[in-house]
């Protein structure tokens, strides 16, 4: 079985009810509040609720456009859930780093995969409760083949993987389903990017 139970596609006000207790975050009301006035105003709306996991590794797709970060930095603030996201190394440049380091961001060196996951595996060990996202593409652009990295480390850190959407036709973002992966990564990669394959990006060309 590929799929746990899937998660609840009603859609509600945003809120921190979407969220476990023992994985929400510790942002001030007033942050929480402007994020949720951000997603309200621009039409878009958070669908599902994060299941009560102790570690989770969300993959968010399809990737096309840099507004997916904004749409996805508010809904972190909106939703106070606490995470950590992978993000290239090229964004944390002096003047941007301690922001989005702040914003719970993690750089990632691609000539150095393997850095990466012992450090994240690192970062999970310090926590009893968390949730690590990151995009599977890799890039921004249009990709046949994802990389296998989310699934190493929810692996290696025995977490949990939710799959989570971004449909841009229908201006919703999707808290999907529990992946169970079968071990077999390239088959677990067809069998994700096939269930993306229903949903199209901010810029659809590249989806």
């Amino acid at each position: 079985m590929y799929f746990e139970e899937e998660l609840s596609k009603k859609v509600i006000r945003i809120s921190e009810s979407q969220i476990p207790k023992r994985l929400r975050g510790s942002r001030s009301i007033f942050l929480r509040k402007i994020a949720r006035f951000g997603i309200n105003f621009s039409g878009w709306t958070i669908k599902g609720e994060v299941p009560d996991e102790e570690r989770i590794v969300i993959i968010a797709a399809p990737h096309t456009s840099n507004w997916d970060f904004i749409l996805a930095m508010l809904a972190i603030f909106g939703l106070n859930i606490k995470l950590r996201w992978l993000g290239k190394h090229s964004i944390f440049k002096p003047g941007f780093k301690s922001i989005f380091n702040w914003l719970g961001g993690i750089p990632v060196y691609r000539d150095n995969p393997s850095t990466l996951i012992e450090n994240v595996v690192e970062i999970v060990k310090k926590e009893k409760s968390i949730v690590i996202a990151m995009t599977p593409e890799g890039t921004r652009k249009k990709v046949k083949r994802w990389k296998t990295g989310f699934l190493r480390i929810a692996k290696q850190t025995q977490s949990k993987i939710l799959l989570i959407s971004i449909d841009a036709p229908t201006k919703s973002i999707g808290i999907g389903k529990i992946f169970n992966p079968t071990g077999d990564n390239e088959e677990d990669l067809v069998f994700i990017q096939n269930y993306y394959k229903s949903f199209t990006g901010i810029k659809p060309q590249k989806s």
